[in-house]
């Protein structure tokens, strides 16, 4: 019989956190384990997950603040609802996001069970109180050594070696280099031969929206038949949305990218949007992974990224793609032409992004890696 495991999950959208969790899920032997999902509420991931044929739990609560004070948390009756889960269900592990490790440690060690949970942003620094609860977990994960280092702090509160790296894993049958972005290229309005550049990020200050919008300016300049692509569509905060409608309307407003740019919202098939485009862009502020960098990779697509955090550990620089300065709207035009006039040179670091995710960011060695972990704290 499969061995149940926990995953709980704060966030119900597909961003780049959620689609690795759900990656990782797919990448476990089905025979050994079966996972389970705990969110607070519907979303796209919650669906996912069923579509899988994986049972799901909705618990309504918050997800905690980087405040938190453990004590405190730990009293909370959603806790107590999480420890009857655990016992109904007979869950042998489970693994947390950050916003519900403090509910969700204190279940899962009265219930008898290890937990774990991945680190998926480099700002969640422990404040002095909690380093005591974050020691507590049985194995802490991290999707960078840029998010391990700013997690630990100098000097580290906890021995380094108890934090792994456990970069996402793309799952590379689903984003390989045949997949066909014909469809997205017609349903944009874009012409088949037309230079396309996209990016593919939901909508946060963070993920510099206004920076592809002023690199894609210059490129048009330069290459009036480019056109440019945007997939990602979900919000968190008010603070999203309005970051949104500033984004909408200066695009909306631009009388030069307003016949060129075309943004797609929320797409499922990002595989085929990564397949219409000939350039990948990932032109955030600072990208504590970059997961789209991955995937891009995995079809075969140059990218030109922000060089600021995960990116420069994943991207080889001038060689399956280019990093850029961070907020340098004009390095990365420059790169982007590049590319766009020379298809050897596309077709070249293509090849050799699809072979580094082979090699070290597939879908199957991010299971395997984290089923030797949950080996471990299992005693298997």
């Amino acid at each position: 019989m499969s061995t149940p495991i926990l995953f709980a999950s704060s966030y119900t959208d597909l961003g780049g956190g959620e689609t690795a969790l759900l990656t990782l899920a797919h990448a476990l032997d089905p025979a050994r384990f079966l996972p389970h999902l705990l969110v607070p509420r519907e979303g796209q991931l919650p669906v996912g997950w069923r579509e899988a044929g994986w049972p799901v739990h909705v618990l309504p609560y918050r997800g905690t603040t980087v405040h938190f004070i453990p004590a405190l948390w730990a009293q909370l009756p959603i806790t107590r609802k999480i420890e009857s889960l655990i016992r109904e269900h007979r869950i042998q592990a489970a693994h947390s996001d950050y916003h519900t490790l403090p509910i969700l440690l204190p279940a899962a060690r009265r219930a008898g069970i290890p937990a774990l949970w991945t680190c998926m942003g480099w700002w969640f620094r422990p404040k002095p109180w909690q380093r005591g609860f974050f020691r507590r977990s049985a194995a802490t994960f991290a999707h960078s050594q840029s998010i391990k280092a700013g997690f630990l702090g100098q000097p580290p509160f906890m021995p380094p070696e108890r934090v792994e790296v456990l970069y996402p894993g793309v799952d590379t049958r689903r984003f390989h280099p045949a997949v066909n972005g014909a469809a997205v290229r017609a349903e944009a309005g874009i012409a088949p031969d037309a230079p396309v550049v996209a990016l593919i990020a939901r909508f946060q200050d963070v993920k510099g929206h206004d920076v592809f919008q002023a690199m894609a300016r210059q490129v048009a300049e330069q290459i009036p038949e480019a056109r440019f692509i945007v997939a990602g569509e979900n919000t968190q905060t008010s603070a999203d949305n309005v970051y949104k409608q500033r984004i909408l309307a200066a695009a909306e407003g631009d009388l030069l990218l307003q016949p060129r740019l075309k943004y797609l919202g929320f797409r499922p098939d990002v595989e085929n949007v990564i397949g219409a485009a000939d350039v990948v862009v990932c032109s955030s502020r600072f990208e504590s992974y970059g997961v789209v960098n991955i995937e891009a990779m995995a079809c075969g697509k140059p990218v030109v990224s922000t060089n600021h955090g995960g990116p420069a550990e994943t991207v080889l620089d001038g060689e399956t793609g280019y990093l850029v300065k961070s907020g340098d709207a004009a390095g990365f035009a420059a790169r982007v032409v590049e590319l766009l006039r020379d298809p050897a040179l596309r077709e070249h670091m293509g090849a050799a992004g699809r072979a580094r995710v082979e090699a070290q960011f597939s879908a199957e060695s991010n299971g395997q890696q984290f089923t030797r972990t949950l080996e471990r704290v299992l005693g298997d």
